[in-house]
């Protein structure tokens, strides 16, 4: 019998609530298909360092090396200073488990959680591969003359071949799996984001995919500048099938994403180092605005468990989760993903599970 260790960040907001449900649908779907695993609890978040003072110390993060997995609610207190204890959580893991590839499915279950006219399911169904450690994300910066009338901000950007070629290579690859997967004729697609145009620098990105590319002569490429791609994702998302492009822009399109495929409630995604301890969280934020309210929609905590399952090699006990929900969004039970559903977090929570005992 498998068995792993999965470090548990519930966080701060809404993240505790969401949290549970997804350990709730993690609890059932290990009942059915027959895996065990440790819980490792965590207490950082905004929360506890009110209380303490205390940021994740290196120990911890050497510990986090430990574990098969990281499952984390939601990171952000309003009465601590923005981006502290997101920064030492949330880039503690993802750079110091050098959880280089950040991967966020855009799937749209149901036709009636899309914005979009005319369009559904058939069309809106691809993956964002979002490099993870570089780019405006890498903190090399700062302030000269801060508070006077000459200050000065200053951020680096920075993109290494290592990087790019990297999360090229892990969007190829999965652009291949997913033709595979999907059967019936799909065909592979890899689409580069990136504003090479303007930010000349970013050149290296183009090099790097095209040099990949060579290596996968069956996989179809497109190329979009960001402005572009936002427009395109409106328009005509069925044209994508797999993304990569850089941290930053990646953050923005997987929001806009995130949007057409019913909203952040509904939205999952994982920090993945191949092999390696990987993180698995939903996209939304803390929400301290419905903290304690049950009102919070857990499903994006709950596909983040499918997707560590999948990355744990459960991929059996992962399509169980994404066929639940997808069987719950497509019954007509659930009117929206997000707090206005008049489903609260744990009523949604049961739904879930009870479609996950019924299959």
């Amino acid at each position: 019998m498998n068995s792993y260790d999965i470090g548990s960040l519930p966080g701060d907001g809404i993240g505790p609530e969401v949290h549970n449900e997804g350990l709730r649908v993690l609890e059932a779907v290990a009942a059915i298909e027959g895996f065990r695993y440790k819980l490792v609890e965590y207490p950082y978040s905004g929360e506890h360092y009110l209380k303490t003072k205390e940021l994740v110390p290196e120990s911890v993060i050497d510990e986090w090396r430990t574990l098969d997995a990281v499952l984390l609610g939601a990171i952000g207190h309003p009465d601590v200073e923005t981006g502290l204890v997101e920064r030492s959580v949330i880039l503690g893991l993802r750079f110091g488990l050098d959880q280089y590839i950040n991967l966020r499915p855009i799937k749209l279950y149901a036709e009636h959680l899309c914005p979009l006219k005319d369009k559904g399911p058939e069309d809106i169904d691809f993956i964002v591969v979002r490099e993870n450690t570089e780019g405006f994300y890498s903190q090399i910066g700062g302030h000269l003359k801060k508070g006077t009338p000459d200050e000065v901000a200053l951020v680096n950007g920075v993109y290494t071949w290592k990087g790019c070629e990297r999360a090229c290579r892990y969007a190829f690859e999965l652009a291949r799996k997913r033709a595979q997967d999907k059967g019936g004729g799909h065909k592979p697609k890899v689409t580069l984001v990136d504003k090479a145009n303007a930010l000349r620098p970013q050149d290296i990105w183009t090099r790097a995919f095209a040099q990949v590319a060579a290596d996968f002569p069956d996989v179809e490429t497109d190329h979009a500048y960001v402005d572009a791609c936002c427009m395109w994702m409106v328009k005509n998302p069925e044209w994508f099938d797999v993304i990569v492009t850089s941290n930053m822009f990646g953050d923005i399109i997987t929001d806009l994403g995130s949007m057409l495929q019913g909203g952040m409630g509904i939205a999952a995604s994982g920090n993945i180092h191949p092999g390696k301890t990987s993180m698995f969280e939903p996209i939304h934020g803390s929400a301290p605005k419905y903290a304690g309210k049950n009102v919070a929609c857990p499903l994006g905590s709950i596909g983040a468990v499918g997707m560590m399952l999948d990355f744990l090699g459960e991929t059996q006990a992962a399509a169980r989760i994404e066929d639940a929900v997808s069987r719950l969004l497509t019954s007509g039970k659930v009117p929206s993903a997000d707090a206005r559903s008049g489903i609260g977090t744990t009523e949604m929570g049961d739904m879930v599970v009870k479609e996950l005992q019924s299959d």
